[in-house]
């Protein structure tokens, strides 16, 4: 065939009447998609007419589950007892909760917790009054002491100075007083015998009035010179009192719970050793200890003195003790919210000692038995 004749054949095929070649999406595809549509639909149709129409269907769905009437009215009416109990439940939840509501509210608090430590109320730190050097220690730390009992010895040569010059300027005064009064009683005598002598005009009345001055003078001369000697014992008490003082005596019974004194150490007058924070040593009396606890403040209407209660220590878990409430502190804490109490311990533990860490419960209802508060 040559070239022009199969041209020819492809233009008259192109005017052909016969079915085009089929297309890229089969008719078949359409038809799937047109199927779904319709599916959908009728099942989106049917959840409304459920929805619509639940109220009416499901009488008829549970008569056809359950085919025994007697049985199902049964189950029913407990089914609907048991939902009225839960509303019930729920609506005293609502209020408050279920036991605190079966039970009586008090009407006051029963009891009353909190925590502090043992303090020592008569504790006793002590300074040296004069300057010197610390020559003796005669306590430790743990060691019981009496009232007066010595426990520091401090030197000072100066005091042993000043108390040798103020004895010499006694002794001084002494001898000047001692002549003045001789010198009194040279004119008394010389008085006496002028106005004597008067009396038989053998010496003129101008001679008695000079002896009568005479006297006057001595007498004043007496009373000075007393005065002086006054003032020189004076002086040479307050040496003595300043070398007394360098012998440190314990000024209560206690125990000693702090020594900060060495011996060769320099201390200074109290005045600067109170400024300074340099003390001796510190001496507490044991056997009057207490316990300064923080409760709530909101419990303030509540407490009194002379409530008891029961505290336990730390160092002592299983052996509580009763206390009593002395005191409440004035003022309360503002950056804590709580008020301080001063507890009296009764029939304590022994062995108790100061700054142990205790945990109080104070009975604000005497009718109350009291329980284990380590528990």
């Amino acid at each position: 065939m040559t070239e022009y004749n199969r041209k020819l054949a492809e233009t008259l095929r192109s005017f052909s009447l016969e079915p085009s070649l089929p297309t890229i999406e089969p008719p078949v595809q359409k038809h799937r998609r047109l199927v779904f549509s319709g599916v959908m639909l009728t099942l989106g149709i049917g959840a409304i007419a459920l929805v619509v129409l639940w109220s009416e269907v499901a009488p008829l769905l549970k008569t056809m589950i359950e085919p025994n009437p007697g049985t199902a009215a049964g189950k029913s009416n407990v089914s609907l007892s048991e939902k009225e109990g839960s509303r019930a439940v729920s609506t005293v939840s609502a209020a408050g909760s279920p036991r605190q509501a079966s039970l009586p509210r008090p009407t006051s608090l029963a009891e009353i917790t909190g925590s502090g430590f043992v303090v020592a109320p008569r504790a006793v730190t002590v300074f040296s009054k004069y300057e010197g050097q610390v020559a003796s220690i005669r306590t430790r730390i743990g060691d019981h002491v009496e009232t007066g009992q010595i426990v520091v010895g401090i030197e000072d040569i100066s005091a042993d100075f000043t108390l040798q010059q103020a004895r010499a300027d006694a002794d001084a005064a002494r001898f000047v007083l001692d002549g003045k009064i001789l010198e009194l009683r040279q004119a008394s005598n010389s008085l006496r015998r002028n106005i004597a002598l008067s009396a038989r005009n053998a010496v003129s009345t101008q001679a008695v009035e000079e002896a009568q001055t005479a006297r006057d003078m001595a007498e004043n001369a007496v009373d000075q010179a007393r005065q002086t000697y006054v003032r020189a014992q004076l002086g040479v008490s307050m040496a003595q009192e300043r070398i007394d003082a360098l012998i440190v005596r314990a000024p209560i019974a206690g125990t000693v719970t702090r020594l900060d004194a060495h011996v060769g150490g320099r201390i200074l007058a109290r005045i600067d050793s109170i400024k300074e924070n340099e003390s001796l040593l510190t001496i507490t009396d044991t056997q009057s200890l207490a316990i300064d606890a923080d409760v709530a403040e909101t419990n303030i209407a509540a407490l009194r003195p002379g409530l008891r209660g029961e505290a336990v220590l730390d160092g002592f878990p299983e052996k509580p003790f009763t206390i009593e409430v002395q005191q409440l502190w004035p003022v309360a804490s503002a950056e804590k919210g709580t008020i301080t109490l001063r507890l009296a311990l009764v029939d304590p533990p022994a062995g108790i000692l100061p700054n142990m860490a205790a945990r109080i419960r104070i009975t604000t209802n005497p009718t109350q038995r009291q329980g284990d508060i380590s528990q």
